[in-house]
């Protein structure tokens, strides 16, 4: 009898590590890019239901891969952020640190659905789409990147700007490409908005962490720049997504796509907070959330504008 509550045990804990590791919320942050980018198909030709699907499947894979892997190597990290400290969007995934998965879990983890996205983009290029190959391996390597070695992009500051990229040009333009096989200027400039906002997000992010990164010599944005002037810096980067987006009904989009504006809200609330309190923000007011929500909202609104 022990030995079956045991087993139950372990296997709940493995539900729960691989359950983070998915992050539905943070999965929303793709899947709001290929809507984006599905829009602007849907407007300018047919857009392919099943092909949407295994897009979706792919970056979804690639994401719990590159949670798994990043999570091994944020190790020492993410065991320094104090529990004071701790967010439900910062920190990393923490499955080792709560020892919800063993390393060899993570990692068999990790290696499984990178095995699937890498094989949903091979299905893709070979009966969909054989432009779609560029976008992928530019995608793979920046994905691995992140937090894996050589590169290790987020310890050397440039995290920031392999996120914005990934998760605004990269993921809608590869949506529209296979869709419609055609790189379009269009699907690049209404993405930029949205990579700047996600980089914001995870500007935001960084800062519970701070005390954490720096013993561990993760030099991102924050920890380069510290807290007080990172604070400066983020309604800046948040106000240049929005001026982008002012400035595409003059590149033949719809005044619709302004719609997308109403990501301003959240976006300021999480300045205003962030700017008043640069150390403990976070702790007193859901910053990160809102960041995020603003993200959500301009992919939502620049969407409908242009389905309008």
């Amino acid at each position: 009898m022990k030995i079956q509550v045991s087993n139950l045990t372990k296997n709940n804990d493995l539900w729960k590590g691989f359950w983070r590791l998915a992050d539905p919320k943070i999965t929303l942050a793709s899947m709001s890019s290929i809507f984006l980018g599905s829009c602007l198909v849907f407007a300018d030709g047919e857009l392919d239901i099943f092909w949407l699907l295994i897009t979706v499947f792919a970056f979804f894979s690639i994401e719990v891969a590159k949670n798994a892997s990043g999570d091994i190597y944020d190790y020492q990290t993410d065991i320094s952020v104090k529990k004071e400290d701790r967010t439900d969007f910062s920190g990393g995934k923490r499955v080792l640190v709560d020892g919800l998965l063993s390393k060899k879990q993570t990692w068999a983890i990790a290696l499984i659905f990178y095995v699937l996205g890498i094989g949903s983009g091979v299905i893709i290029v070979i009966f969909r789409e054989p432009q779609a190959l560029w976008i992928g391996l530019i995608g793979l390597i920046l994905a691995w990147s992140y937090n894996g070695p050589p590169a290790r992009l987020a310890y050397r500051g440039f995290g920031e700007l392999d996120v914005a990229v990934c998760y605004g040009p990269l993921i809608c333009l590869s949506t529209y490409v296979i869709q419609l096989g055609e790189f379009s200027i269009q699907a690049l400039l209404i993405s930029i908005p949205l990579g700047l906002l996600i980089a914001a997000f995870l500007w935001v992010n960084e800062f519970p962490d701070y005390m954490a990164d720096i013993k561990a010599n993760k030099r991102n944005m924050i920890v380069r720049l510290g807290r007080q002037r990172a604070s400066r810096i983020l309604p800046l980067l948040q106000l240049s997504a929005f001026m982008v987006l002012m400035m595409l009904p003059f590149a033949g989009f719809s005044y619709n796509v302004l719609w997308g504006g109403v990501a301003i809200i959240p976006s300021a609330l999480a300045a205003i907070y962030v700017w008043r309190d640069p150390e403990h923000a976070y702790r007193n007011f859901p910053v990160s959330a809102m960041a995020l929500i603003a993200f959500l909202l301009m992919s939502l609104g620049c969407g409908i504008g242009i389905l309008m």
